[in-house]
């Protein structure tokens, strides 16, 4: 194993679960299947063989289990968790996802995203277990015609008029939606951009949106946009705010999408090719998926959620309160964590990203220190790639973001390519890390997003 410099703890997940399926087929086993059911019925699955109940093994099948179908909740998503092929690991979950139980905000935030309760369920017979039903669907590269591309951003909001696949306007307008109670400032400076941009062309055949957070149906069932929008006034007001600011503007096909999916699209778009991960390190970790049929999957892809480190002793995300989760190892606050490790001390009463610009500056002087954090990180990441890898299909992976600016982007790239190269050489032998150059960043966002919903003629 490639050590990560500044963490000694670190365990790789997927290091841990292949060194458990190892020992798993060197004796009897039982097969585990589970699957997730998210929005109008779709249904992911995902099989592995397990030590048998009862064997010795319990604890050690539930730790190495509970990790993985906390890893499809975030990564695919779902209200309802059917387990099959161990008893003991089903009640195991079904305690965890309760309310008080060590999941909890997990369950309930996708009974927030699925407007249903969350359940988890035994299924005595494997073959009654339900099976896949896929949600991909052919999605962006449309070009044609007059259409408005716009992108909600947490500090700013960009628009694009997009004629025949042609730019005729773009603009980026300074605005503060996280710090909103009252979704009418959304609602109106989505609104004015899109007249704005409508404004500019003859005629408006199509509207295709881009906003971090979570979309069903293009509806808004989580986004931290409106963070301070109370949770009533998001019922009412917010869920279908994209879809009535449109109406304004005229009956025509709107699509909406995740950032981080439109990222990934963006990125095929320039890249001309499929299976493309994107992953924005800000923030948060944000992600994006797009399949090998040029495909959005309809999964969550929320990967600031999912455990790439196994040590109980990681440090715990303050929002879910689990331990070992992406958004502190892919995000400015895997800067900071490593900082004290590497002898740079940060003033406190600093924000998250004053602290990141000073460990910048660090490295843009060539300093040391700050290259063992962006060396770490790069660890960190191709483990993460590897494990990724185990649920996507993947042929490139895109970064982006603040924390992979500068000089420590491009070593974050090399010693992830290190880890892959080393450990998992069928992995690395297929898959390309890529940071955005100037032709993905001329497609834009925004311009992706207006090619997101088809005319229909």
């Amino acid at each position: 194993m490639i050590n990560a410099k500044l963490d000694s703890q670190f365990q790789p997940m997927i290091k841990v679960i292949n060194d458990y399926k190892a020992r798993v087929a060197e004796t009897e086993s039982t097969l585990l299947t589970i699957a997730l059911e998210r929005e109008n019925g779709y249904i992911a699955t995902y099989s592995m063989d397990i030590f048998p109940d009862g064997t010795g093994h319990d604890e050690e099948n539930y730790g190495i289990v509970e990790r993985i179908i906390k890893t499809l909740v975030w990564l695919k998503g779902g209200w309802k968790v059917y387990v099959s092929g161990s008893e003991k690991i089903y009640e195991g979950i079904k305690a965890a996802y309760s309310k008080g139980g060590a999941r909890a905000f997990d369950a309930n935030h996708m009974r927030k995203t699925y407007e249903k309760e969350f359940e988890v369920v035994y299924v005595e017979n494997a073959e009654d277990m339900p099976k896949e039903i896929s949600s991909a669907k052919p999605i962006g590269r449309h070009l044609d015609g007059c259409r408005i591309g716009f992108d909600a951003g947490g500090s700013d909001r960009k628009v694009s008029a997009v004629i025949d696949g042609e730019t005729v306007y773009s603009e980026e307008v300074v605005w503060f939606p996280k710090l909103q109670s009252d979704p009418m400032y959304h609602y109106n400076g989505i609104l004015e951009a899109m007249k704005t941009a409508a404004s500019k062309m003859p005629r408006v055949d199509a509207i295709g949106i881009s906003s971090a957070g979570i979309y069903i149906n293009n509806r808004i069932m989580a986004a931290s946009l409106f963070i301070n929008v109370s949770e009533e006034d998001c019922d009412k007001y917010v869920k279908d705010m994209y879809l009535n600011v449109a109406k304004e503007i005229g009956d025509v096909p709107v699509e909406v999408a995740n950032d981080g999916d439109v990222t990934a699209l963006a990125g095929a778009m320039s890249l001309e090719d499929n299976n493309i991960l994107g992953i924005a390190m800000g923030t948060s970790e944000a992600a994006g998926y797009v399949d090998g049929d040029g495909n959005i999957t309809g999964w969550l892809n929320e990967l600031a959620f999912v455990p790439v480190d196994y040590c109980k002793d990681s440090m715990v995300d303050e929002w879910s309160g689990d331990y070992g989760c992406g958004v502190k190892y892919f995000s400015q606050d895997a800067v900071i964590k490593l900082a004290p490790a590497a002898g740079i001390e940060l003033d406190e009463s600093l924000s998250p990203a004053e602290k990141l610009k000073i460990v910048q500056g660090l490295m843009a002087e060539g300093d040391k220190r700050a290259a063992d954090i962006y060396e770490t990180i790069g660890v960190y990441f191709g483990y993460a790639i590897a494990y990724y890898s185990m649920f996507y299909d993947i042929k490139h992976v895109l970064i982006m973001g603040r924390v992979t600016s500068g000089d420590g982007g491009v070593i974050i790239l090399e010693k992830a390519n290190e880890v892959l190269s080393a450990e998992f050489p069928e992995v690395a032998a297929k898959t390309e890390l890529h940071i955005p150059d100037e032709k993905a960043r001329r497609v834009g966002q925004s311009v992706a997003a207006a090619s997101l919903p088809e005319i229909k003629r």
